[in-house]
C-alpha cells in the first residue's frame, strides 16, 4: 500500500485508498440489509493490504452502516485505522441536537470518540444553518474533550461557497466529490487546490461517479476496448492519484472483487505514475460523455424521498442506459420504465423541486425527468413499409 500526507495539520500517513460505506453488500437489494459477512471479510482484507481509512455517515444504508462498522472493527485491529463519520446537518434543529445525534453515532460505532468527524453535505443553506446554530464553537468543545480526534466537512455547491467554508474554521480536512468527468463541477480542481494550499487534507469521494467509469458501455466502452493499458476503474483512480493535493480517495466497493483490484491499483499509484496512455484513453472518453450528454447522477438518493413518489435515481439510470447504449437498449429500457410502479415514474412529477435543493449534483432534476418521459413513456414510431 502506498501512503500520502493527511493534510499539514494532522500528523497521520494515509493509505492512497479508502474504505467506503455507503455502497456495501446487501442481502435481497435491499439497502438496509447489509451483508455483514461479507462486508466484515471484505473489510478485513482491505486492512491486512493497509488499507487506513474508513469513512462512513448517520445515513448510510438507512443507518446500517454505522451500526454494521461497530461490529466489523472488533474484527480489524482499532489502532491501524482511522474511522470517519458525519453529522447528519439536516437533522439538527436546535443546538443540543449535536451533542444528542453525535452521542448516538458513538453507540453505534461502539466507539468513546471518533478520529475524523465531518459536517455532511454542506451547501449554501445547511451551512448558514450550522452557522445560526454555533457548530463552530461545539466543534471546538469536541475536540477539546477529546471525543474526536479532527474535524471536516462533505461539500455539494459551487467552490465559491467551498472557499467560503474552508475560510471560516481551523478544518483538518474536507470531502468533495471529484473525479476526471468532474474537474469543473462542485468545488472542482480549482476548490482541491485552493484547500491543500490552506493545509487540509483532500478525501475524495465518487471517484467512478457512483460506478459509470467503472463500467462504461457503448461508445465509451469502445474507447477503453481501442486503448491499451489500464482498465477503466484503474485509470480513473490513476488520475486522481495523480495529483498530489490528493491526500485519500473513497471507494465504495460492493464485492470482494472490487476490494482485491482497488487494493493492488493503490499498490501501483503515485504521482508520475498514471500512463500516457491512460491519459489519452481518459481525453477521448472525456469528448465521447460530452457528445452523450448524459445525466450526471451518482445514485447517492439525496433527492429522495419525492413528496409523489418518484424513483428519480432510478428513472435516470435506465435513461442514461438507453441514451449511451442505443439500440435493443432503448427497447429494453423502455419495457422496465413501463415495469414500475405508476407513481415511481418521470410523468409523476409535479415539478415542485423540492429534490433539487438537496440534489449534490446540482441537476435541474425537473427538467431532466421531463425528458425521462419523452423518451421512455412514449411508444416509438412504427417503421414505414418499404
Amino acid at each position: 500500500m502506498n501512503y500520502r500526507r493527511f493534510g499539514r495539520r494532522v500528523d497521520f500517513r494515509v493509505s492512497a485508498l479508502g474504505f467506503g460505506c455507503m455502497r456495501l453488500p446487501v442481502i435481497d437489494g435491499k439497502s438496509d440489509r447489509v451483508d455483514e459477512d461479507l462486508a466484515t471479510e471484505m473489510l478485513r482484507f482491505a486492512v491486512e493490504a493497509g488499507v487506513n481509512y474508513i469513512d462512513t455517515a448517520y445515513p448510510y444504508h438507512g443507518g446500517a452502516s454505522e451500526k454494521w462498522l461497530g461490529r466489523a472493527l472488533k474484527q480489524v485491529p482499532r489502532e491501524k485505522v482511522r474511522v470517519a463519520t458525519k453529522l447528519p446537518t439536516w437533522q439538527v434543529e436546535r443546538p443540543a441536537d449535536f451533542d444528542t445525534v453525535f452521542a448516538e453515532q458513538l453507540v453505534r460505532l461502539d466507539l468513546e470518540r471518533v478520529d475524523v468527524y465531518l459536517l455532511h453535505n454542506l451547501f449554501r443553506r445547511s451551512w448558514a444553518k450550522m452557522l445560526d446554530l454555533g457548530v463552530l464553537r461545539w466543534l471546538d468543545k469536541l475536540l477539546a474533550d477529546g471525543r474526536a480526534g479532527a474535524v471536516g466537512f462533505s461539500f455539494h455547491d459551487s467552490v465559491e461557497v467551498f472557499k467560503e467554508i474552508v475560510d471560516a474554521y481551523d478544518w483538518h480536512c474536507c470531502q468533495i466529490q471529484y473525479n476526471y468527468m468532474n474537474e469543473d463541477v462542485q468545488a472542482g480542481t480549482e476548490g482541491l487546490r485552493y484547500a491543500d494550499g490552506k493545509g487540509l487534507a483532500v478525501v475524495v469521494m465518487e471517484p467512478l461517479l457512483g460506478g459509470c467509469l467503472a463500467e462504461p458501455a457503448g461508445a465509451i466502452r469502445d474507447v477503453w476496448d481501442a486503448a491499451s493499458g489500464p482498465s477503466p476503474a484503474d485509470a480513473a483512480l490513476q488520475w486522481l492519484w495523480d495529483k498530489p493535493e490528493v491526500a485519500v480517495v473513497l471507494s465504495g466497493m460492493t464485492a470482494m472483487q472490487h476490494v482485491r483490484e482497488n487494493v493492488a491499483s493503490a499498490a501501483r499509484s503515485g504521482v508520475g505514475c498514471l500512463t500516457d496512455e491512460a491519459r489519452s484513453a481518459i481525453e477521448r472518453v472525456r469528448a465521447c460523455r460530452q457528445e452523450l450528454a448524459v445525466i450526471p447522477c451518482t445514485s447517492c438518493g439525496y433527492c429522495l424521498p419525492c413528496p409523489e413518489g418518484v424513483d428519480i435515481p432510478y428513472n435516470f439510470r435506465i435513461y442514461n442506459d438507453a441514451q449511451v447504449f442505443g439500440g435493443n437498449q432503448q427497447a429494453l429500457n423502455r419495457a422496465l420504465y413501463g415495469q414500475m410502479p405508476e407513481a415511481a415514474r418521470a410523468d409523476r412529477c409535479v415539478q415542485c423541486r423540492q429534490c433539487e435543493e438537496q440534489c449534490p449534483q446540482g441537476i435541474a432534476v425537473s427538467e431532466e425527468l421531463v425528458k425521462v418521459k419523452e423518451a421512455l413513456a412514449a411508444k416509438p414510431k412504427p417503421k414505414k413499409e418499404a
